[in-house]
C-alpha cells in the first residue's frame, strides 16, 4: 500500500506540473486576473530615512503605497519565533527587515528577489517559504542596509497569511525557519547553492515519498548528498533529520512544491543532474518502479525538447 502511495503521488506531482506548463505556454500574455489585495510588511522600528531607503528598494512610492495593506513585524516577534533558533543579540533590538509580498499571476510558484540581504539567498527563501505553505507569490524582502535577512522570513509568512484571510500557522512558521537556519548552518561548509539544493531534493523525497521513519530520512539524505557530491557530517544528518520530520508532518501540497515542470526541470539540470540519472536517483529512493519513472521521465524529456 505503502509503495502504491508513493507511485501516486510521485506520478501525480510529476504530471501537473506538466500540465501546468503546457496549459500556460501558449498564453503566456493573458495572465490570470486577481482580487488579491498584495501586502507589505515593514519592520517596525524603521526610522524615517531607512523606511524610504526600503521603499525604494522595494519599488514603491508612497502613492502606490495606497495599493496595498500595510503591516508591520514587532521585534517581540521576530523573538518569538528565532530566539529558539538563533541568538538572541544576532536579532537585536530592532525590527528592520522588510518584505512586499504579491500574488504571482502567472501561476508558477513562488519568486524572490533581496536587496540588502546579505545572508540569506533568494533560493533559501523559496525552500523555506513553500514549506510554510506558501504558493504562487512575488516576493521582495529588503533592508535599509545589509542584513542576514532571517528575521524577513517572519515578515513574509505573517504577510502572506494575512493576504489569504488566514491566520499564521505556527508549526509551519517553525518549521520553516529551522529549514532556514539549517541551511544557514551548511553554507560555510558546502556553499549557498548546494546547501539551498541539497534542502531542496530531500523535501521533495520526503513529501513526495510520504518518507517517516528515521532510516527512510536519513536515505533520503544520503542520496541527496550522493548526488550533490557533498557530505554531511553526523550532526548535518540529524539536523535535517529533525527539520525533516516536522515538514513530513506538515500538510504540504505536492503540486505546490513542483509548480511546473520547467522549474523541476531546472532543478535537476543546475544540480549538474540530467533526466536519465534523476529517473535513477527516483528509482532509488521509491523502490521497483523503474518501468513507471521510466515512462515519466520519458515523456518529460519529449516535452521538454518540443518546448526548447
Amino acid at each position: 500500500m505503502k509503495l502504491i502511495k508513493k507511485i501516486m503521488a510521485t506520478g501525480l506531482a510529476l504530471v501537473m506540473a506538466m500540465s501546468a506548463v503546457a496549459a500556460a505556454a501558449p498564453a503566456k500574455t493573458a495572465q490570470a486576473s486577481t482580487d488579491v489585495v498584495p501586502y507589505i510588511s515593514f519592520g517596525e522600528n524603521l526610522k524615517d530615512a531607512e523606511k524610504k531607503t526600503v521603499m525604494e528598494l522595494l519599488d514603491v512610492t508612497k502613492d502606490e503605497l495606497e495599493d496595498y495593506k500595510v503591516i508591520e513585524i514587532s521585534n517581540e516577534e521576530e523573538h518569538k519565533y528565532l530566539d529558539k533558533y538563533i541568538d538572541s543579540s544576532v536579532i537585536g533590538s530592532r525590527a528592520l527587515s522588510s518584505v512586499k509580498i504579491e500574488e504571482n499571476a502567472d501561476n508558477d510558484g513562488i519568486n524572490v528577489t533581496t536587496k540588502n540581504i546579505n545572508f540569506c539567498t533568494e533560493a533559501m527563501y523559496v525552500n523555506a517559504l513553500s514549506t510554510a505553505g506558501i504558493s504562487d507569490a512575488e516576493v521582495t524582502v529588503a533592508g535599509p542596509f545589509p542584513l542576514s535577512g532571517t528575521a524577513a522570513l517572519v515578515g513574509a509568512i505573517k504577510a502572506y497569511s494575512a493576504m489569504n484571510d488566514e491566520s499564521v500557522d505556527d508549526e509551519k512558521m517553525d518549521a520553516a525557519i529551522d529549514e532556514l537556519v539549517t541551511t544557514g548552518d551548511m553554507i560555510e561548509r558546502l556553499g549557498s547553492d548546494k546547501a539551498a539544493k541539497l534542502m531542496a531534493i530531500i523535501k521533495d523525497a520526503v513529501v513526495k515519498g510520504e518518507l517517516d521513519s528515521d532510516e527512510e530520512i536519513l536515505k533520503a539524505i544520503d542520496d541527496g548528498a550522493k548526488k550533490l557530491d557533498v557530505e554531511l557530517t553526523d550532526a548535518e544528518k540529524q539536523k535535517i533529520l529533525t527539520v525533516m520530520k516536522k515538514i513530513g508532518d506538515l500538510d504540504l501540497d505536492i503540486s505546490d512544491l513542483e509548480k511546473s515542470a520547467q522549474k523541476v526541470y531546472d532543478a535537476i539540470t543546475s544540480s549538474g543532474i540530467d533526466l536519465e540519472d534523476a529517473k535513477n536517483w527516483f528509482e532509488k529512493i521509491f523502490g521497483g518502479i523503474g518501468d513507471f519513472f521510466g515512462n515519466i521521465f520519458s515523456s518529460i524529456g519529449d516535452f521538454f525538447k518540443g518546448l526548447f
